[in-house]
């Protein structure tokens, strides 16, 4: 449940001396860290082969693509949809349960079954992306937290941001984040889209502070947002592209391929004071 708690006042620029780097991914590396990374989209829904990702690393970026070649990750549920994503945790049930990750809608079951892995499901932290968007109206491109749903409850969602091609201008950008409830009765939904003076195109920094009181966001270690709730237990993370399709046919021109999401690092923190304090939650607890 929510912790009740006084209300706190999230610093206007962002302050990391409270935190200690306890992961961070450079992807200066030409393989992807699978000590941190999975990379298949909710896969208990669909299938591995079904909903791997496409991508590229190293050298100091991932690039998540999307190919002109490749196949909606789930066309039963969500029709022309194409997803390439990472994430760092995997829980579901056996073939044909109800019990998985993230039930985006109603009627959905297992369909192949998975290995349960929590690679990185932190409990409150300061966790940051940098990445450069891309303007394509027909796609979008995310970095959120999920419960890591070992109870049905513990299911919320944090969105730290969420950029849709349409909403990026060359001086302003729309950028998602806020909090989901799913099956979470402890949370009431809160997002929006905030204007942001940025052209996500270029470089640019997202963040989230999640305590036991709120969850802080910033673009650039300038704060945005705060949402006055907060998950209370283990959530993971979720970095996808997306591309959305009203039929078989590809939306974009063919030479528009292959869509790309540069990432160029992750970073979570953990605070080493104050409410929130905890040990490290990657399972090295060292940065990889």
């Amino acid at each position: 449940m929510t912790e009740k708690l006084t209300r706190r006042q999230p610093a206007a620029i962002l302050d990391r001396s409270g935190y200690e780097l306890e992961v961070e991914d450079r992807f200066d590396r030409p393989v992807l860290n699978e000590r941190l990374w999975i990379p298949y989209y909710l896969s208990h829904w669909s299938s591995r082969a079904a909903s791997a990702a496409r991508f590229a690393v190293g050298d100091g970026t991932l690039r998540l693509l999307i190919e002109a070649d490749q196949g909606p990750w789930c066309p039963e549920f969500t029709g022309h949809l194409r997803v390439s994503s990472l994430q760092t945790g995997e829980f579901a049930g056996p073939v044909g349960s109800a019990v998985g990750q993230h039930h985006f809608r109603k009627g959905i079951t297992v369909r192949e079954a998975q290995r349960n892995v929590a690679l990185y499901t932190p409990r409150y932290g300061l966790f940051e992306l940098q990445a450069r968007a891309l303007d394509d109206p027909v796609n979008m491109v995310a970095l959120w937290m999920i419960g890591y749903e070992d109870r049905p409850t513990r299911s919320a969602e944090i969105c730290i941001c969420e950029i849709f091609g349409r909403d990026v201008g060359t001086h302003r950008t729309c950028v998602g984040m806020g909090l989901h409830p799913f099956g979470d009765p402890t949370i009431t939904d809160e997002f929006a889209a905030e204007s942001v003076e940025i052209d996500a195109r270029g470089s640019h920094t997202y963040a989230a502070e999640w305590t036991p009181s709120d969850v802080a966001f910033y673009v650039d270690d300038r704060l945005v947002k705060v949402v006055h709730q907060s998950p209370s237990y283990p959530m993971q993370f979720m970095l996808n592209i997306y591309e959305f399709a009203d039929g078989p046919d590809l939306p974009s021109a063919l030479e528009s391929y292959p869509k790309t999401f540069v990432v160029e690092s992750f970073r979570g923190y953990r605070p080493i004071a104050g409410p929130g304090t905890r040990s490290p939650a990657f399972r090295a607890a060292s940065t990889v």
